[in-house]
């Protein structure tokens, strides 16, 4: 006849592996906590040529946003802590015991980084044209005849609005000389 007193190492593994699973909002916490650290470092390694007048200078927004960022993470850690749990989303239209489709994700990542990459030797209106195609695509739909129309001046009314009306530089690309 054996007793046993002590919890086996796998029981204590699981354990740990509940508790984590309980608690996955304090990742939540540690995101908002580096995106907060990175967001004051940068913030107070800033350097100012410009004439500061009066209190409020180029660096007070992001040090505001940056010290947000860490007593969020701070109040959601401890509310995490003591028990709150984030609401399950209950959408009219959300299937929640469907799979998430990560063959859109994946698409629509490609696309983005497809569109990063060309964008330089491209130009905007160029690789933005093919971003709002590839993501309507991506996101479900098939009217070659009409999608790329769309997207061809999605992009060129972009293009003009940033870079004419805004005055924020995009690259032109080879229709530099046409635009």
């Amino acid at each position: 006849m054996t007793t046993q007193t002590d919890t086996p190492p796998a029981e204590t593994g699981g354990a740990r592996r509940s508790w984590l699973r309980e608690h996955s909002e304090l990742g939540v916490c540690a995101l908002l906590l580096a995106l907060g650290v990175l967001v004051l470092t940068d913030a107070l390694t800033m350097d100012v040529d410009i004439a500061q007048r009066g209190p409020v200078g180029p660096k007070t927004v992001p040090i505001v946003v940056g010290a947000g960022l860490l007593v969020i993470a701070a109040l959601l850690a401890l509310d995490v802590l003591r028990g709150g749990r984030g609401q399950a989303e209950g959408g009219e239209d959300i299937d929640l015991s469907e799979p998430a489709d990560w063959r859109t994700v994946l698409l629509l990542a490609g696309v983005f980084l497809g569109a990063a990459v060309l964008i330089e030797p491209l130009g905007f209106p160029i690789a933005g044209a093919l971003l709002f195609w590839g993501a309507a695509y991506a996101l479900g739909s098939r009217r070659i005849d009409r999608d790329p129309l769309i997207a061809a001046g999605l992009s060129l009314v972009t293009y003009t609005v940033f870079n004419n009306l805004l005055g924020v530089p995009l690259p032109g690309g080879p229709l530099m000389g046409v635009l």
